[in-house]
């Protein structure tokens, strides 16, 4: 066998372990990470007011006080005798309360109670939905919400989904990865793949190869 045809196969059997290689990464199966923890939340959870929220402002024996006032895209509202207060950042009982100091120069011992709708949230706390959902998406973070909540809000995985190699990138936990069996899940009913998310998740659903 002369030099030149082992020198070929050399390199033909170089490429393919690349290719190979670059398959394997490509479909998830490496690096192994981590399954995501089946329970994620926590029972001091309170929600926090985000732009996009609207506020509902009830103030007792104060009905010409009270009022349904937006957060706008700077994260503060304002009301006739509140030029601006920040909200975001911020829960519901938090905002009361600095309500009541300021509208404390004008009403005797105001009672606030602060009511949110349109639940959006800040930024840092929703959970973001990329790659092969049917309908990519950033949505409200709630309390005990699960993967299988969020991939129903999206409409489950697209044709191409590699489901079983999703990943969930937690930013709230120094940015620390975990593997999710979304086709398990969603496509077989493997109730056993369903974790809770945290706030500021993003999932990560990548294209199959095969």
């Amino acid at each position: 066998m002369s030099m030149f045809t082992t020198l070929n196969r050399h390199a033909i059997q170089r490429t393919l372990v690349l290719m190979g290689a670059a398959l394997l990464s490509a479909c998830g199966l490496s690096p192994n990470l981590p399954a995501a923890p089946a329970t994620a939340s926590t029972q001091d959870y309170s929600y926090i007011i985000g732009p996009g929220d609207n506020l509902n402002i009830i103030v007792w024996r104060n009905p010409e006080l009270s009022m349904s006032v937006p957060v706008r895209p700077d994260g503060k509202f304002s009301t006739p005798l509140i030029d601006e207060l920040v909200a975001q950042g911020k829960n519901p009982v938090e905002i009361a309360r600095d309500i009541e100091k300021l509208l404390g120069k004008y009403v005797r011992d105001p009672v606030v109670t602060v009511v949110v709708t349109g639940f959006v949230g800040p930024y840092d706390q929703q959970i973001r939905v990329v790659g092969e959902a049917a309908k990519p998406q950033v949505l409200a973070y709630k309390q005990k919400m699960t993967v299988l909540d969020v991939m129903i809000a999206v409409g489950g995985l697209t044709d191409f989904a590699a489901g079983n190699d999703a990943t969930i990138l937690r930013t709230g936990d120094s940015n620390k990865q975990y593997g999710v069996r979304l086709k398990d899940l969603v496509k077989r009913g493997d109730i056993s793949a369903n974790v809770e998310m945290k706030p500021g998740d993003i999932l990560i659903i990548p294209q199959s190869f095969f």
